[in-house]
């Protein structure tokens, strides 16, 4: 090398060193921060991806969050619950024990009035004071609200609902109509004609048991309706006259009731020398769209009807919103990711195919429910939604039975001179609703808030490892970069002495 301005090799080995001392840095960064990503220039790419999971990643975390904070309040909840459960027991309780009138005195029966009283004022305050931070988690406050609720249809029960906007409409098409079991008997006449000295027999069956029934010649058929009537609480059938026969029919609608008639002794009802019109008398099949029809297909006469011969109810059928409904007798009930509803419709109108509501929705929700974000992204699709009803005494019961309030002083079914039969009914009512509300809870603890913890717990995992396979340094690698690193900038550095000291040669020319 004869020239001294310019050392070129003073200039590479720089820019090697300063290669390699940038490589150290980097290493050196990596090892103290646990991180290979720091900024964007480490890995643009890499970066865009790893905050994407981190967003993904705080999101899952607070989801968790939500879903325990829901699971404590549906337990708070489920507390209160509990207790007005076994008020309604022991309510239950006390009502039987009146319902025996010649073993209490009227003292002692004001006596369980004033338990009850103290039992249905226990089961408000309940209502009133079960809450979650100030939020009252029984008394409505958490339900769904109605509006623009149709003619003939009651007992609405919401138990969740998702829907976008201020409103969600609940249409119902039916689609069969409901039909209580029924059969008609006919006498030939206004009253039945019978062999000398003989009694015609016939069993009747319902779905709550069945009465043996005995009537001699002469017997009006308003009469044998009068005498089937008086065991309605037994069979579960009422009876009509109907023409010249009797309409024996279920006192509910569904495909669980039935009507069944045996005869033990026809007495000869269907010779023809017991009056005229013997080829009519027997046991018809009820026409199934009206009970008021004519009724002209015989199922048997009566002298063959020695086995049952018998009729069976049905359930409405229809669709709420597009989706087939569960239906039992004229109750409704759909179960979707978007509606969890059940209402009842009158019999009116779960006779009457097509819209319940005309032109317009059967009910509106307009709003209400309790309301949990259960995924990272906030949408309709990652809430969970429940509606906790009022369980205020006004509020148990149904319309049909009534309510458990009542059961109160003063009330329809009070213990001192109420109706005791109907008080247990309206009991039985509450306690189902009481039960299927802590069911419905325990279901959405179990079901909704358990398997997304558990589901949420494994995508936060999968995603906190992706997440570092993306940015975290891994220190095997970072470690050796960092010795390979300092080796190179040790001999760069070596090098570039001997480079800065190569120009010291050429002096040598000068002599």
């Amino acid at each position: 090398m004869g020239r001294i301005n310019t050392n070129v090799q003073s200039l590479l080995a720089q820019r090697v060193l300063g290669t390699n001392n940038r490589s150290l840095g980097t290493a050196l960064e990596r090892l103290s921060t646990g991180l290979r990503i720091s900024r964007g220039q480490d890995d643009p790419a890499g970066l865009i991806a790893s905050e994407n999971l981190r967003v993904e990643q705080r999101g899952l975390n607070e989801a968790i969050k939500n879903a325990d904070r829901a699971d404590q309040v549906m337990n708070i909840a489920e507390g209160g619950l509990q207790e007005v459960s076994g008020l309604l027991l022991e309510l239950q309780g006390i009502v039987t024990a009146t319902a025996s009138k010649a073993g209490q005195s009227s003292e002692e029966r004001a006596a369980n009035q004033l338990q009850v009283d103290s039992i249905l004022q226990t089961i408000d305050r309940l209502s009133n004071s079960t809450n979650f931070q100030g939020i009252k988690l029984l008394n409505g406050n958490l339900d769904f609200r109605t509006s623009g609720v149709a003619t003939g249809v009651s007992d609405i029960r919401i138990g969740a609902a998702k829907y976008t906007g201020s409103s969600l409409n609940v249409d119902v098409l039916v689609t069969t109509s409901a039909q209580q079991a029924g059969l008609f008997l006919s006498a030939g006449g206004a009253a039945i004609d019978l062999n000398t000295g003989s009694s015609l027999v016939f069993e009747i069956a319902g779905v709550k048991g069945s009465r043996e029934l005995s009537f001699s010649s002469g017997t009006t058929i308003a009469k044998m309706v009068d005498a089937i009537n008086t065991f309605t609480d037994v069979t579960g059938l009422v009876a009509t006259v109907s023409g010249t026969g009797i309409l024996v029919k279920s006192s509910e609608y569904g495909s669980g009731e039935f009507v069944s008639v045996k005869v033990v002794n026809d007495a000869g009802i269907n010779s023809t020398n017991n009056g005229a019109n013997a080829a009519t008398r027997g046991v018809y099949n009820r026409i199934a769209t009206s009970f008021n029809s004519n009724h002209t297909t015989i199922a048997s006469t009566f002298a063959n009807a020695t086995n049952p011969v018998r009729d069976l109810g049905q359930d409405v059928r229809a669709t709420v919103n597009g989706y087939q409904a569960i239906a039992t007798g004229k109750k409704l009930k759909v179960n979707t990711d978007f509606l969890d509803a059940e209402f009842v419709l009158s019999a009116a109108k779960a006779q009457a195919l097509g819209s319940v509501g005309g032109s317009n929705a059967a009910f509106t929700i307009t709003g209400g429910g309790a309301e949990f974000q259960l995924a990272s992204k906030v949408d309709i699709g990652a809430k969970a939604t429940i509606g906790l009803q009022n369980i205020a005494v006004r509020e148990l019961g149904d319309s049909v039975s009534g309510y458990l309030s009542s059961l109160g002083s003063g009330g329809a079914n009070n213990m001192a001179n109420g109706n005791i039969d109907n008080a247990q009914k309206v009991v039985a009512a509450a306690v189902k609703q009481i039960a299927s509300m802590r069911g419905r809870l325990g279901n959405f603890q179990r079901n909704v808030l358990g398997a997304t913890v558990r589901s949420l717990s494994t995508t936060a995992e999968n995603t906190a490892a992706a997440t570092s396979v993306i940015r975290d340094a891994d220190f095997a690698t970072e470690t050796a970069a960092l010795t390979r690193s300092q080796i190179l900038v040790n001999a760069s550095t070596n090098v570039l002495s001997y480079a800065n000291q190569a120009p010291n040669s050429a002096l040598q020319l000068l002599g």
